[in-house]
């Protein structure tokens, strides 16, 4: 055992010690400066035992400066493991997940959805009594000289302050800080206390500080003059720096929430863009001599030629981003001063799919759940790439799974993995097309077939013809509007008698941006009218250069998207305008007519709500404004 100074409080019960101490539960304290170290040490003191390490301290060091030794035995955590179970449990609604306790699987319950990061971080602090970390605080730490990027992000700690003989350790779970301690004390000569961050904000710090982007001088003496070879390039994409450099920039991704990742290369500088919630913003600017290396360090990743910078590829992957699994989709296009590579980042651990999840109104949803509960017919998602029509889908067989269904999809690309549907891959390479795999797909004996596009006449048809043979047909179009469906079918070539008998319903959507919750929309830290209070303005500023923008939303006054509908029921009157071939403007004025709510009046009903604002109507509807 390691003997300290406080090896006879380590025995006590935490809350004694919180009380010693001064602390309290739900009272976050901020890592005191090296000048206060003295007096808050106590503060953040673990109440946890450390165990012996039985290994000679040679592998340590090794861990510790950077080598590849095995990994180290956590300390003696009861009755604290105990303390955290019950507290997650008060967070279930059904506990019995944790009966079965073990440390970390709580990771697992948030990956499913059914926890938080904070509902764990509070566990965490209850049960220990450790304090934690701001999120502001990360900003103005310093780096630690003499300890590793590798070990710091393998032990998931960050030194947030320290002086000369004690440092002050921020850890995203309490498991292993007694054996943390152990490496500071034997191999630092230093007495390690800890408090507790989020996971996302240590391993973020810890990349920016200790990373790549920390080592300018690494990255840019990686440098190429255009001819590389194919070895060369690849002896690039294997540097440290890079390596750490493209795993900082998917990190940064994934906590952003970004959907897209963009890489873009100009004569003097390189500019690395994530979309965010549709809209574009700037993530990284490495210098541009590191092009090379990272370009073909994602070429690598995604199993690319990394030699052919001549003509467009495609490629995909599948990575683990801290604890998100992620799919990446990868495409590389030749431009005048590189290639521009663009990520698609599909996260495979989304907890669930529901039509309230992505903003459907109860007076819309009772409707359409009944429409696609029907035996038969074909059901339509339209609207622009990236408007949300496959996640809906998904919502959709979410909500029709079952052991008495049979659901065969055929997707280009399959988004997400369901457990219970076939999921088909198109695959035009070798003739896998969506008409020739719908053929194949009826003569499966499905109840469902969802198709992920249709895109010409032949899989119109097909789709059609399986939707008046007793099957549900679930697919999506390119149309600005619900009405429009049945014009772009009739432009495709599709007899409109098959599509008044085969067509039940359109629902039409857009996703706009929901006013951020953290700021009510000023874009700045603190509100002025309260927290999560509506935006009444028409527009929201971005933070001006007097003001703290809000860490949530980056300033922008927007933190995630939620959907705006159009839902057309192909009702009697209707199937008879088509088959006598009217135009979009009569079905328009037919469906209004029988009570169809247009995009911008659902949308101008989430304004009144507070949920977004008239400029996000403005700018995602503007042909129907």
């Amino acid at each position: 055992m390691i003997e300290n100074e406080s090896s006879d409080e380590l025995k006590r019960d935490p809350d004694d010690i919180a009380t010693a101490s001064g602390s309290s539960i739900g009272e976050p304290k901020v890592p005191p400066s090296n000048d206060e170290m003295s007096e808050t040490l106590l503060v953040h003191r673990s109440p946890f035992s450390v165990v012996d390490i039985d290994r000679p301290d040679d592998d340590l060091a090794d861990s510790v400066s950077g080598g590849k030794g095995p990994k180290i035995l956590v300390g003696v955590l009861d009755p604290y493991v105990e303390k955290i179970k019950d507290r997650l449990g008060s967070y279930l609604e059904s506990p019995e997940g944790l009966q079965d306790f073990q440390p970390m699987v709580e990771w697992d319950l948030a990956t499913q959805g059914k926890l938080s990061e904070i509902d764990i971080l509070q566990a965490y602090t209850t049960a220990t009594q450790l304090s934690v970390v701001d999120e502001e605080e990360f900003e103005n730490i310093n780096r630690f000289e003499g300890v590793t990027f590798d070990y710091l992000n393998q032990w998931n700690c960050l030194p947030v302050s320290w002086d000369s003989e004690s440092v002050v350790l921020a850890v995203a779970t309490p498991y292993s800080i007694a054996t943390i301690a152990h490496h500071w004390h034997h191999l630092l000569g230093r007495s390690a206390h800890f408090c507790l961050g989020q996971r996302s904000h240590i391993e973020r710090s810890i990349n920016s500080i200790y990373g790549a982007l920390a080592d300018e001088l690494g990255v840019e003496d990686l440098g190429w003059d255009g001819d590389a070879s194919e070895a060369a390039l690849r002896d690039l994409a294997l540097e440290a720096p890079i390596v750490r450099l493209v795993n900082d920039m998917f990190a940064q991704a994934i906590e952003m929430g970004a959907s897209d990742i963009h890489v873009e290369p100009s004569e003097s500088h390189l500019a690395i863009r994530f979309r965010i919630d549709g809209v574009l913003q700037l993530g990284l600017t490495p210098p541009i001599t590191s092009y090379a290396a990272i370009a073909s360090r994602i070429k690598l990743i995604g199993g690319l030629n990394i030699a052919e910078r001549r003509l467009p590829q495609d490629g995909r992957t599948d990575l683990q981003i801290g604890r998100a699994q992620i799919d990446i989709r990868i495409s590389t296009l030749p431009s005048m001063h590189g290639e521009s590579v663009v990520l698609r980042l599909l996260r495979k651990d989304i907890a669930s799919f529901t039509l309230e999840n992505i903003g459907m109104p109860a007076d819309l949803k009772d409707p359409f759940t009944r429409m696609v509960r029907r035996p038969h017919g074909m059901i339509l998602v339209v609207g622009p790439t990236g408007s949300g029509k496959t996640t809906t889908l998904y919502c959709v067989m979410n909500l029709l799974d079952s052991a008495e269904k049979k659901i065969i999809t055929i997707e280009d690309p399959i988004e997400y993995q369901m457990n219970g549907v076939t999921q088909i891959q198109v695959k035009p390479a070798i003739g896998m097309s969506f008409a020739n795999g719908l053929r194949s797909i009826v003569r499966q004996d499905p109840d469902i077939i969802l198709v992920g596009e249709i895109r010409d006449k032949e899989t119109a048809e097909i789709a059609i013809h399986a939707a008046l043979t007793g099957h549900l047909v679930l697919s999506t179009l390119h149309t600005n509007d619900a009405t429009g469906a049945i014009s772009r079918l009739v432009d495709m070539g599709v007899e409109p008698f098959l599509i008044s008998s085969a067509l039940v319903g359109v629902l039409s959507q857009r996703l706009v941006r929901q006013i951020c919750g953290d700021c009510g929309g000023t874009g700045v830290g603190v509100p002025v009218s309260g927290k999560g209070s509506p935006a009444k303005k028409t527009d929201i500023p971005e933070a001006n250069g007097n003001e703290k923008a809000c860490r949530k939303c980056h300033g922008t006054g927007y933190r995630g998207r939620l959907g705006i509908f159009e839902f057309l029921t192909v009702d009697e009157e209707i199937r008879r305008a088509t088959g006598e071939g009217a135009d979009n403007v009569r079905l328009s004025e037919i469906a209004k007519k029988n009570g169809m709510r247009s995009l911008t009046e659902d949308g101008h009903t989430k304004v009144r709500n507070g949920i977004t604002t008239e400029a996000e109507i403005k700018r995602v509807c503007q042909f129907n404004f």
